[in-house]
């Protein structure tokens, strides 16, 4: 049982009597604790099939690159278009499973709280995205300082998702400007942002974004598996924040997120 309870007063301050309430709280108990273990054993097998599906994956990735450089000068274009295919899908298998299990990993990672300069993180991030894309043209506007508690893994993770997409949708124009900054909240809450002025999205499916394998644009316009803000949503709320985007299609996406007590 659990008991709650709340004097009253009189007009001169003294206690007449008291109100409460009793309520029977095993019941919840025994759920939340189910619960706890319904989503151990779901992040468990979402490892294990994730983990379990490398090897054939592999195998079917290394026979059919080796029937390419053993028959390929001998095969007609449409049979060497099935294999390129075949392979081109087990290269994105692979990136999905990869980000199962970072998503996984994510999930029974035990958050280690520390002092995380996230602007020296950002340029970091940055500086990763243009040694991969060189010809890209994107200013960048990092805001300093910004220091915060948290897991300098996991926060890491959450600026390569965002800085990541930011870079990513806005790779049709030909210069490009992202923005990494702080804000004042409500509550005294510092609000983080990452601002781009890519594609954006249609905020009449912002309910659908930080779904696992949720898309919003075609993977022929912009690769991706789906899961990026998945896991992100989920670093946040394990330091007990939250996360939010706002957009307009064809004017760049603004994603806040704010992180719990201990990392502020």
């Amino acid at each position: 049982m659990r008991y709650a309870g709340s004097p009253v007063f009189d007009r001169q301050g003294k206690v007449i009597y008291w109100m409460g309430v009793d309520a029977e709280v095993t019941e919840l108990k025994n759920t939340e604790e189910a619960l706890r273990l319904s989503n151990r054993e779901l992040e468990a097998f979402s490892y294990s099939v994730s983990h379990d599906l490398r090897s054939p994956l592999a195998v079917i990735d290394g026979f059919s690159r080796a029937v390419l450089q053993k028959y390929g000068d001998k095969m007609d274009p449409e049979s060497r278009s099935y294999l390129d295919r075949v392979r081109a899908r087990t290269i994105e298998m692979a990136q999905l499973i990869e980000d199962l299990l970072s998503l996984a990993r994510v999930m029974r990672t035990e958050i280690r709280y520390e002092t995380v300069d996230l602007a020296l993180s950002a340029r970091r991030v940055i500086e990763d995205c243009r040694n991969r894309d060189p010809q890209r043209q994107v200013e960048v506007d990092i805001q300093e300082p910004l220091v915060v508690r948290g897991d300098q893994r996991l926060l890491v993770l959450v600026l390569e998702n965002l800085i990541g997409n930011a870079w990513k949708f806005t790779s049709k124009l030909p210069v490009a400007h992202i923005s990494v900054g702080s804000l004042a909240g409500p509550d005294r809450q510092t609000v983080y942002f990452i601002k781009d002025d890519g594609a954006g999205f249609d905020m009449a499916y912002s309910d659908k974004l930080f779904g696992t394998f949720q898309r919003l644009h075609a993977v022929t316009d912009f690769p991706g598996s789906g899961v990026g803000l998945a896991t992100m949503q989920s670093i946040i709320s394990r330091h007990g924040g939250r996360v939010w985007a706002e957009s307009k299609l064809g004017q760049g996406a603004t994603f806040f997120f704010v992180l719990g007590n201990k990392a502020s």
